[in-house]
């Protein structure tokens, strides 16, 4: 995959400005030497619309949070990310209750379903540049007791789909068709390599 331009000194590049709070996200950019300079969640409604497709969700969703927080930081690089748990064309959805969350692991129990993220990035120019990257992820079948167990843990917490595969849910997976970090909720390679294609400098370190 293509390298971003050599790091150059703070004060000449622009700024990365990561338009999420999630922790993982920006936890998986400073493993790969993207830390943002900036965390500041577009804060939108996340709810689907009617009949509206997985991937379209995805990118709707991505676009509107990156145009939201880039016109708050003129001059920046604004990564935003939106991720989307489905079977089939059925969203599933972040878990508000343990009852939610029960339901989402069953109905992911001994099955395969998709995870999207879409990513939106908005260049200091103001054009905004987007991917999709989907995974696919088997579940083996879970027992009704191991459902409980992983709820009473409250891992599922402001996960979509009600798990987290970085944390104790990873024993549930059988088998993962693509990319690792995305089910975590930033793809990586993809990060990358669409960052540096825009010009994107990093940080020096």
């Amino acid at each position: 995959m293509a390298a971003p331009p050599a790091p150059t000194p703070a004060s000449t590049r622009p700024r990365l400005v990561l338009a999420s709070a999630s922790p993982r996200r920006i936890d998986l950019l400073c493993r790969v030497g993207l830390p943002p300079d900036v965390v500041d969640p577009a804060e939108l409604d996340e709810t689907p619309r009617p009949r509206e497709l997985p991937r379209q969700a995805a990118l709707r969703l991505a676009v509107a949070k990156a145009k939201a927080v880039a016109a708050r930081h003129a001059g920046a690089f604004v990564l935003a990310a939106d991720t989307v748990v489905a079977c089939g064309r059925r969203i599933l959805p972040k878990p508000a209750t343990a009852a939610e969350a029960r339901a989402c692991l069953a109905l992911l129990s001994g099955r395969r379903h998709r995870v999207t993220t879409a990513l939106a990035v908005v260049t200091p120019a103001g054009r905004c540049h987007t991917r999709l990257v989907t995974t696919v992820v088997a579940f083996r079948r879970l027992a009704g007791v191991e459902i409980d167990a992983y709820v009473v843990g409250d891992e599922w917490r402001g996960k979509a789909g009600g798990y987290a595969i970085q944390g104790h849910a990873g024993v549930f997976v059988r088998q993962v068709n693509g990319s690792p970090s995305n089910v975590v909720g930033l793809p990586l390679a993809e990060t990358w390599t669409l960052l540096g294609g825009l010009g994107y400098v990093p940080p020096r370190g």
